[in-house]
């Protein structure tokens, strides 16, 4: 391929990234899902590009953003007589009033329009499906009497606390790691549920036959019968007692030095009836186990309904533990565990809009990895988040040659935001034990260090 047909190339793909982000961030349509009077500045595309900024950007307070649409003067800013001549108030009391109108259905068919379009740009991970990864995470909330009713603080025996505290579970595509919309619910009080409730509930939300992956938290009866249940399959760790149990009637098919595969019809214990009254009399599950010897220390116990060997899904499930990065990068990178609304409803508005706001940091970051030929995850979240803010979030979403212009440069600095190939771990990791309270301030003081044979002579 000579260098103009690589530059033809290039422009394709330059062409191709902006139009899927342009598709990705066109609101418009939110105004026809929420229509208001003529004229009106605050429509529904404005206001959720002004929620996404907002989470884009953590430290922009409501007046930061209004000032910066008044400065940018999106496309989409509807004619006005105020824009016009520039006399706008520059107050946020109109766009915090725009904000608590706008439905939470509105923001929600946004954030789910953007998930699914990153997710079905991508290619799926395993034998042609998608593998999502599961798991659970807590917020704690400001502390206004509305989320303290809704999301209980936690307590103990000398009373209860102050900061509302909810229960997330989170669902990850494995490839590109976008994220699906969490559910969410309390995780104290009378109302309270578990991850495995929620995991349950987020299942209809996946692309058809999907491949659910999770640690052994979920490895239960209930979540792998509803997962079943609604056409996905599953690749679920366990705990080695439940584990045992299942083997003891399970059928021996396969084995070797490190590994033991068996046949299994899985079927609720009375436990699991009295958690979940609501399984059907006649409820099971056809299940492959697999029990594979990592290293010396470390044992898989996996159940799942892949026919692949006991090797191929071992290696399969390493990967899961990426959905504690991108939880990690979600709450931390993006600060969106420092949501400090006042309302249910604001609340869910900006939660979502921070999944907007991950997931479109995560197809810059997906299609700067397409033009390294690298996959996604090799590029660092935390690099392509701050190219992101820098050359594409200071212009909104202005005039297509505008953004084709900002998104190239973007592009071409993103693929420099690659992470280190590392070795393997070749340490066992270890926590620093709780210090007392007397001692708690003290300078830690490192261990003495082996002395060398040679020392000694």
């Amino acid at each position: 391929m000579n260098d103009s047909e690589r530059s033809m190339e290039a422009d394709q793909q330059f062409d191709r990234s902006f139009e899927l982000l342009h598709q990705l961030v066109n609101f418009e349509d939110a105004n026809e899902l929420f229509a208001q009077r003529a004229h009106t500045v605050y429509t529904a595309c404005v206001v959720l590009w002004m929620l996404v900024y907002q989470r884009l950007k953590p430290d922009a307070s409501l007046e930061n953003a209004v000032k910066h649409l008044i400065d940018t003067r999106p496309s989409y800013l509807p004619e006005n007589k105020r824009l016009d001549e520039n006399t706008i108030s520059t107050a946020s009391g109109a766009y915090s009033r725009a904000r608590s109108r706008l439905p939470l259905e509105v923001v929600r068919w946004f954030a789910e329009e953007v998930s699914s379009g990153i997710i079905s740009a991508t290619e799926p991970t395993f034998n042609q499906q998608r593998v999502f990864l599961i798991d659970g995470t807590t917020m704690a909330l400001a502390p206004e009497k509305e989320l303290q009713q809704a999301f209980p603080p936690a307590s103990n025996q000398l009373g209860e606390g102050i900061w509302p505290c909810a229960l997330l579970t989170v669902f990850h595509e494995l490839a590109s790691g976008a994220a699906m919309l969490p559910q969410v619910g309390p995780m104290y009080g009378p109302e309270a549920v578990s991850e495995t409730q929620l995991a349950r509930q987020g299942f209809e939300q996946l692309p058809e036959h999907s491949i659910i992956m999770s640690d052994a938290g979920f490895g239960i009866f209930g979540v792998a019968y509803e997962a079943i249940n609604a056409g996905h399959d599953i690749l679920l760790r366990m705990k080695k007692a439940n584990f045992h149990s299942l083997q003891k009637n399970a059928e021996l098919i396969e084995q070797s030095e490190h590994h033991k595969s068996y046949r299994h019809t899985w079927i609720p214990t009375k436990k699991n009836r009295q958690t979940q009254p609501e399984l059907p009399a006649d409820c099971q599950c056809d299940v492959f186990l697999h029990e594979v010897k990592v290293t010396d220390s470390l044992t898989l116990y996996l159940v799942s309904t892949l026919a692949d060997e006991a090797f191929t899904l071992a290696a399969l499930f390493e990967r899961r533990y990426d959905v504690e990065i991108d939880i990690c990068n979600f709450k931390v990178v993006m600060d969106a565990e420092n949501i400090r609304a006042k309302s249910v409803d604001t609340f869910m508005k900006e939660l979502y809009t921070s999944v907007v706001a991950y997931n479109l940091t995560s197809q810059l970051r997906i299609e700067a990895a397409a033009m390294e030929e690298v996959r996604p995850r090799r590029m660092s979240f935390k690099r392509t988040w701050t190219t992101f803010q820098t050359f594409l979030l200071r212009h909104m979403h202005t005039e297509p040659s505008q953004w084709r212009e900002a998104y190239r440069t973007a592009l071409a600095i993103a693929r420099k935001d690659k992470l280190p190939i590392r070795g393997k771990r070749r340490y066992r990791r270890e926590a620093y034990r709780k210090r007392p309270k007397d001692a708690q301030f003290e300078k830690r003081k490192k261990p003495p260090s082996k002395l060398k044979d040679s020392d000694l002579k």
